[in-house]
């Protein structure tokens, strides 16, 4: 049964830092791509950011220079490192491992970016 679990959200000021986690298990986590997604209040789920199963990052242009994922295949763990958090930045952050023949969701975690 494959398993993806956030952690690491919560509430920083703005300018602040906060990394999360996503560990995964009943997955071979070192083929699937991983991505993080995220979801503001009253707005669609949007892509943040992708490492492959090489290793290759690419970001949204609205997180680049702030943002970083990074993989550790032998935690079966993503992180997203989030600096200079703002405002906007406040959404619901979900995990996502795929492959061509399928694709798995975490549950999420809150970020809230507020003074």
């Amino acid at each position: 049964q494959a398993q993806l679990v956030e952690s690491g959200g919560g509430l920083v000021q703005p300018g602040g830092s906060l990394r999360l986690s996503c560990v995964a298990s009943g997955i071979n986590f070192g083929i699937y791509t991983l991505k993080w997604y995220r979801q503001p209040p009253g707005k669609q789920r949007g892509l943040v950011a992708t490492i492959t199963s090489v290793g290759t990052p690419i970001y949204a242009d609205s997180v680049k220079g702030r943002f970083t994922i990074s993989r550790d295949n032998a935690k079966n763990t993503v992180y997203l490192q989030m600096n200079s958090l703002k405002s906007e930045d406040t959404a619901v952050y979900y995990c996502y491992a795929s492959r061509p023949t399928e694709a798995y969701w975490g549950q999420g975690t809150q970020v809230t970016v507020s003074s």
